[in-house]
């Protein structure tokens, strides 16, 4: 009997011990990525695509079996950890130090705001962290020397890149089609209206704008320049202002929060009738929904799109990412998205390349990183970042906003380059010419 009354207490003993063990946490190794973003304050819509694509990725990636660790002879899974920059300097660097020191994490991806980047880099170097940036394109993020910025990589074109891009189109395309429409000659130079948010993304649209009809002897005049706080949304003095420079078109730099109640101001308040042009960042499916009708025949640069796809060898996996993203999130992603989305892989593959999380090895290993193209296109089809600023390097598109009856929405198409181009740009029956004559 005393043996019996032994072996069923061994037994009580055991089943508490393992009802016990299942209440503990399993110690298990992790890669830790801390994700920067804007979950709140006037970048939030952005914010939410950048941590949603994030999760999806490290979700595909930990149901493949995670990564690929040598040191640790394992597959590890990967761990999000959320860092809300609440779209202001001062969120950003308590955020990234809380990642850092507090969340102790292997490698941060993300960021949005130039201005909030800028302000929490000196924390990211005295820790010399890996941190791909998926957003904050002024180039001074990885250019400037009064920090050491060895550490951190540029996954997004800068407003040199797009800024280019974008001025290029403008000659090409807008300045012919309005020469054309009423009459004018060839020799006469397209009228540019600069409105930019005062930051170092706003400054460096206008810089590169400016630049680029230098550098290229383009027949373009800006006609004005005006600047407005990061989170305004009251644009009609700003607007009347550019309207009484009468230009041919309008090139903000500006968040999609900003950007919308501008154009809709322009053309509701302020009669301001002319074709507005978009920074990349804003070609997110709230976008699309937020312009309405006032956003038709609107321009917006871009290297991804929630709705168009273009041609090309990566064609059926951007197709792929947005349905399992919608599958997932029940909306359609945007271009911050996808680029924080491959930022994920990116920072995976450089900690299996370099077989430790060590984060000087890693660090190296994105410098070395040489991936196939995944869901936007890259130059030479190749995600790798430059030597001298470790910059990646796009193939940039423009897309021009139509109304889709269906969709109740506008919908986008590619109108350039000629090899991407599914239809013609459009001047709209409504176009007023920066001469004041209207068709």
């Amino acid at each position: 009997m005393r043996s019996y009354y032994l072996v069923a207490a061994l037994l009580l003993a055991l089943v508490l011990c393992a009802a016990c063990t299942e209440q503990q946490p399993v110690s298990q190794e992790t890669l830790k990525i801390g994700v920067v973003a804007s979950m709140t304050g006037p970048a939030s819509t952005t914010g939410k695509d950048i941590w949603q694509s994030a999760v999806l990725a490290a979700d595909e990636i930990n149901a493949k079996g995670g990564v690929e660790v040598k040191d640790l002879n394992a597959r590890i899974p990967i761990t999000l950890v959320l860092g809300d920059d609440e779209s202001t300097r001062e969120g950003g660097q308590k955020a990234v130090s809380r990642l850092i020191t507090q969340d102790k994490v292997d490698i941060m991806v993300g960021g949005f705001s130039s201005a909030v980047v800028s302000a929490h880099q000196s924390i990211v170097s005295e820790h010399k962290i890996p941190y791909i940036i998926t957003g904050a394109s002024t180039p001074t993020i990885t250019q400037r020397t009064d920090i050491d910025t060895g550490t951190m990589y540029h996954y997004c074109p800068t407003t040199d890149d797009y800024g280019e891009q974008t001025t290029l189109f403008a000659d090409d395309v807008i300045r012919k089609a309005v020469n054309t429409r009423f009459g004018y000659p060839d020799t006469r130079p397209l009228r540019m209206a600069l409105i930019v948010q005062d930051s170092p993304y706003g400054k460096g649209v206008q810089k590169a704008v400016k630049d680029t009809i230098e550098r290229r002897g383009l027949n373009i005049e800006v006609v004005a320049e005006e600047t407005f706080k990061m989170g305004e949304t009251d644009f009609r003095t700003v607007l009347t202002s550019i309207k009484a420079s009468t230009p041919d078109v309008v090139y903000p730099a500006a968040f999609l929060n900003e950007q919308i109640p501008m154009v809709t101001q322009a053309r509701r308040d302020v009669g301001l009738n002319t074709i507005f042009l978009a920074v990349e960042c804003n070609d997110d499916p709230d976008y699309y929904s937020g312009l309405g009708k006032y956003g038709e025949y609107s321009v917006i640069e871009t290297r991804f799109s929630p709705y168009a796809i273009p041609k090309g060898p990566i064609a059926d996996d951007m197709t792929a990412f947005r349905q399992n993203f919608q599958k997932r999130w029940g909306s359609y992603p945007g271009m911050m998205g996808a680029s924080t989305y491959e930022g994920i892989y990116i920072a995976a593959q450089a900690v299996e390349n370099a077989g430790t999380r060590d984060k000087v090895k890693v660090n190296q290993a994105i410098g070395a990183l040489s991936m196939p193209q995944m869901i936007e296109a890259m130059q030479n089809g190749v995600i790798a970042f430059t030597d001298n600023y470790r910059e990646a390097k796009f193939d940039l598109y423009m897309e021009q906003l139509v109304w889709n009856e269906t969709a109740g929405e506008l919908r986008p198409k590619i109108v350039w380059p000629d090899h991407l181009k599914e239809t013609d740009f459009i001047l709209p029956d409504w176009y007023v010419s920066g001469s004041g004559t209207s068709t």
